[in-house]
């Protein structure tokens, strides 16, 4: 057991080499536009990417992806990261979950010697399956022996802490106000993780509409610090 908990620490930790850091999922925009101004903008986006997103259709992929690993289904987790691609509809969102997952699962395959991690990644490195961060986080957890609901909530802390972190590089804020908006979603995060946990894969879904629009803006920017 300990194991597996020091294995969602790694993989959920900042400064996993996920390159998350990289991205801002449509809070750029947000923020140029005037949107997203202080600690309470800030906290009103992270509620929403993770109640309309980031709960619902990720954290549920991360624990449906962590129960077919556990089983080596390699066949069912391609399956389903086929449906993550489908259901991520802005490019710059959906080149980021590919990017973070693939930069995931090599360090995952090369951790350990798994033979089922090694069969994700040569699927995904032969061009059969784009790996999105989700499912590979769920693998590389559900082959450490980690249960669903602690692999969801770790995956729905680590995006709201990418956003957050994102936050405090574009807004004048300070680090506590980071912390604030953090711990305002334990609740929220808990609530999503239990719902993911026993979600299958026909109950994903996905509708913030007005992120993803913020997220095709973010490309015509005129100046970017993040690359969505």
């Amino acid at each position: 057991m300990t194991e597996g908990w020091l294995a969602l620490l790694q993989f959920s930790d900042g400064l996993f080499p996920s390159g998350g850091f990289a991205h801002s999922f449509g809070l750029e925009t947000y923020v140029q536009e005037g949107v997203v101004a202080d600690r309470a903008g800030l906290e009103a986006f992270v509620v929403a990417h993770l109640e309309g997103s980031a709960g619902p259709c990720d954290a549920a992929a991360a624990a449906v992806a962590l129960r077919l690993a556990a089983a080596g289904d390699v066949a069912g987790w391609v399956a389903l990261d086929a449906r993550l691609e489908a259901m991520k509809t802005v490019p710059e969102a959906r080149a980021a979950s590919r990017q973070m997952g693939r930069q995931t699962l090599r360090v995952a395959a090369a951790l350990r010697d798994d033979s089922v991690l090694a069969a994700l990644a040569r699927s995904v490195d032969d061009g059969l399956t784009p790996g999105h961060h989700a499912v590979v986080f769920g693998a590389a957890l559900g082959r450490a022996g980690v249960v669903p609901e602690a692999a969801a909530a770790a995956y729905l802390h680590s995006t709201a802490a990418l956003l957050v972190g994102a936050g405090l590089r574009l807004i004048a804020l300070g680090q506590l106000d980071g912390q604030r908006v953090l711990a305002a979603m334990r609740p929220r995060i808990t609530r999503l993780a239990a719902a993911a946990a026993t979600a299958d894969v026909e109950d994903l879904w996905s509708f913030a509409p007005g992120l993803e629009l913020a997220g095709l803006r973010h490309a015509a920017l005129e100046s970017r610090l993040f690359r969505s």
